[in-house]
């Protein structure tokens, strides 16, 4: 992207918004001209991490939305709709992970990360697609997670062979198969062919998630969020991404 800010009169949302690898997309998009629609659960620290951005010059606005909550995305869409009347990004950053003890299944936090990173996921975007639908290039980014790859996890001596985050990871893995089959449908029907839809991996980034233990920083994570949010027209749809490019599923 050049020429200062090529994107104005667009309009994003990002899930999970106020903080680590979601604010630092709201900052990226916003610089680029997209006004952004920062989501948080929390109204209070929504308003916060807006602020921030704005105090930066950029057109960021806080949006209370717990993915969780089916009340909650009616509610968004339409407040979007009489705002915008389209929505040209959605970027599903929103997720949570706990750890799992295989020695001890518990089927009950494989539904709490499921309810937000696979449900979540699919009710917010199932909302907003009629919005989307409106926009000239639509973009959909699914956050996702390298060890949700099948092919490099099970890899010999792989460093995402862990055993502890099978809730998360699976969720993840389930996030990429939504992505897939959205693309399909999309390039099936001469109404949503605009639509691109793609899941991207910040890579191992210093956020809440992981007690701020990698060693990337979420801005840099940031990146590939970006670019798949503004694909030109001959951009890929159904692909899993890093910043370097396409990864095996």
């Amino acid at each position: 992207m050049s020429g200062g800010r090529p994107l104005l009169g667009r309009t994003a949302l990002v899930t999970g918004g106020n903080k680590g690898l979601g604010l630092e997309t709201c900052r990226a998009l916003a610089m680029l001209g997209v006004t952004v629609l920062l989501a948080s659960r929390d109204a209070e620290r929504g308003e916060q991490a807006a602020g921030l951005l704005r105090d930066e010059g950029l057109d960021v606005h806080p949006v209370v939305l717990d993915v969780t909550r089916p009340a909650q995305m009616s509610a968004l869409a339409e407040h979007i709709r009489q705002r915008a009347g389209r929505l040209d990004v959605l970027v599903n950053n929103a997720g949570i992970m706990l750890p799992w003890d295989p020695w001890a299944p518990d089927a009950d936090t494989l539904r709490r990360v499921y309810e937000t990173n696979v449900f979540g996921l699919a009710s917010v975007t199932g909302a907003l697609l009629p919005l989307l639908r409106e926009a000239t290039a639509p973009r959909i980014v699914n956050v996702t997670s390298t060890t949700s790859s099948l092919s490099l996890i099970s890899e010999p001596g792989s460093p995402l062979a862990t055993d502890y985050i099978l809730a998360y990871a699976s969720s993840k893995t389930a996030v990429n198969m939504i992505t897939v089959q959205y693309a399909l449908a999309f390039a099936r029907s001469p109404d949503w062919r605009h639509m691109k839809v793609n899941a991207a991996t910040p890579g191992f980034i210093a956020t809440d998630l992981n007690g701020h233990t990698g060693p990337r920083t979420a801005a840099e994570g940031a990146r590939v969020v970006v670019d798949l949010a503004t694909l030109p027209p001959d951009g890929p749809s159904g692909g899993f991404f890093n910043e370097v490019g396409p990864l095996p599923w």
